[in-house]
């Protein structure tokens, strides 16, 4: 699945408020957190089924309102903390859509088999010689 931003950006909307940290007046007087908020349900870039898959793999992320929310005050501008908050909604949605590989189930080779055979004999032989000696 490959998401573009321009089509994402289309369907997304933004929250804006005043951040807290580093900035000095600017944090003050600007508002750079930045909130962006994206509805699975009404979007046009995915078809149903992998809209359950994204409800199902990032339910932590949606708000009261059922809108995935995506929350970015590390920039001191808000249009950087709106880029970086789309770049993080397009790397969560690109991971959940991600389809995990079949795992191949596999056998044990002759040569590992004989190998742990061998080691099980030389530790049960290392043992049978520490025993004490009860001769005649």
């Amino acid at each position: 699945m490959n998401l573009n931003k321009p089509d994402l950006k289309r369907e997304v909307t933004y929250k804006t408020s005043r951040s807290g940290g580093k900035g000095g007046q600017n944090v003050n007087k600007v508002s750079t957190k930045v909130e962006l908020l994206f509805s699975i349900e009404a979007s046009a870039l995915f078809d149903e089924e992998q809209k359950a898959t994204l409800k199902e793999k990032l339910y932590n992320r949606f708000n009261k309102d059922g809108l995935v929310q995506v929350i970015c005050d590390e920039e001191r501008s808000q249009y950087l903390n709106k880029e970086k908050a789309l770049d993080r909604l397009i790397n969560l949605v690109t991971t959940a859509l991600r389809k995990p590989k079949n795992r191949k189930a596999t056998k044990p080779s002759k040569a590992a088999k004989a190998a742990r055979l061998n080691s099980k004999r030389q530790q049960a032989e290392k043992k049978e010689g520490r025993r004490k000696f009860t001769g005649d």
